[in-house]
């Protein structure tokens, strides 16, 4: 299959792959803009601005917008991240107009009706109070904070429902000002998908929007730190982060076969040691998250409070291990679970449609396939221990705790442990 990729004058972007064998479409706007684009008067907009998508539009109500892709069979939904925000659907082949239709509609012509508003605002903070309910949840957006200190990227999503309470049209109506620009934004689709189709259609309905140049978003500076929320759970809840490399870093492949080898499966050495060998726990993992300019490589457990000082250094001595002794086969089965994950995505057109949009953001094209599964396969087990000495001994880290920690080691005494 062919990756096609035409820009129109005013600057948005139209990428598109057809999928032999499908007979449906999944298709959507990517906006590049989220949370990391706020200021801080604005934590949350985003997210609510995306609740307000699917409130009605010029033409449609809430109702109608719902009826008109599921009347035809398809789904419709949204979600917002730090980097962007978006609107997709998956419907049938003969649909793909219609889809493109609703999806446009509500991008370019929301109402913000004061009722719908009040509504959502409810749901949001809602949804801000199941989060912190969620210990394994919100223990993320502490770690974030204590990460990115002071800065847009530390931020929660969800924003502070003393913003949320008050945010009103005039906020919503000002961030689509400043950021839904034709410029901001990349429409992508896969499946059973015409190229010149979309462009055609594109241009009818974004052809005659102007450009707008969005201010650059703060630049990361991860700070560290620590942070401790005591509370009478049944479990502990263990969050350690580092500070790695964003997605454009030549080392990002290295980071996230390091942290697969770590801690990605139930053969990587943090769930063996710590859950199979001792018991310590049921959930362990690691993972990495980037964003343009930096990124994260993540240590996430659950534990009983009195296990949680033994649980903790234990992770440590792991990392450290690990850049003395990783092998070549565990580096190799990092590199085949990496992947395997890739190709297995690229069955569904969504992620396929999604992986394309966030290709286009990040590179302004949409590599092949087989140029990403070079760059994995070029990762050495050198280049992976020594990505591992750095996490082990220098890198920059973070700790979030919560639940019953008052025998937890701190942030200080794990870096003593690092370094002895």
């Amino acid at each position: 299959m062919t990756v096609e990729l035409t820009t129109l004058k005013n600057g948005l972007r139209i990428v598109s792959e057809p999928m032999d064998g499908l007979q449906s479409a999944s298709l959507g706007i990517w906006v590049t803009a989220g949370g990391r684009n706020e200021r801080l008067e604005q934590n949350g907009v985003a997210h609510f601005l995306e609740h307000m998508a699917f409130k009605g539009t010029k033409t449609r109500s809430a109702l109608q917008i719902a009826e008109a892709i599921e009347d035809v069979g398809g789904y419709i939904n949204a979600y917002t991240s730090r980097e962007v925000t978006a609107y997709y659907a998956r419907v049938l082949e003969n649909d793909t107009r219609l889809a493109m239709d609703v999806i446009s509609d509500i991008l370019l012509n929301p109402v913000f009706d004061g009722r719908e508003i009040e509504t959502e605002r409810h749901v949001i903070l809602q949804e801000i109070g199941q989060a912190l309910d969620t210990p394994d949840d919100v223990i993320f957006d502490w770690l974030q904070e204590r990460a990115y200190q002071g800065q847009p990227l530390g931020r929660t999503i969800l924003g502070e429902a003393a913003n949320v309470r008050g945010f009103g049209r005039e906020d919503l109506e000002t961030f689509v000002t400043e950021h839904y620009g034709p410029d901001q934004m990349i429409l992508s689709a896969a499946g059973a998908v015409d190229h010149a189709a979309l462009v055609e259609q594109a241009e009818a309905i974004f052809g005659d929007l102007a450009p707008r140049r969005a201010a650059e978003p703060e630049p990361a500076r991860f700070i560290g730190g620590e942070t401790r929320h005591e509370k009478a759970l049944e479990q502990a809840h263990f969050a350690l982060a580092f500070n790695g490399p964003g997605y454009r870093d030549p080392e990002f492949y290295t980071a996230q076969i390091y942290a697969i080898a770590l801690g990605g499966g139930m053969s990587s050495r943090l769930f063996q040691e710590i859950r199979e060998k001792r018991g310590l726990c049921y959930t362990i993992f690691a993972q990495t998250g980037a964003y343009a300019d930096t990124g994260l490589t993540t240590i996430y457990a659950g534990t009983s409070g009195e296990e949680l000082a033994a649980l903790a250094g234990l992770t440590i001595d792991e990392m450290k291990r690990a850049a003395d002794d990783l092998s070549p086969e565990e580096i190799a089965r990092a590199r085949a679970q990496m992947k395997a994950g890739l190709l297995m995505g690229l069955e569904s057109s969504s992620s396929r449609a999604e992986r394309m949009a966030r290709m286009v953001q990040i590179w302004g094209k949409v590599p092949p396939i087989e140029e990403t599964v070079a760059r994995i396969d070029n990762v050495t087990t050198g280049d992976v221990r020594l990505f591992a000495e750095d996490m082990a001994a220098r890198a920059p880290a973070a700790l979030a705790l919560y639940g019953p920690v008052g025998g937890a080691p701190g942030l200080e005494a794990l870096q003593a442990r690092r370094a002895a």
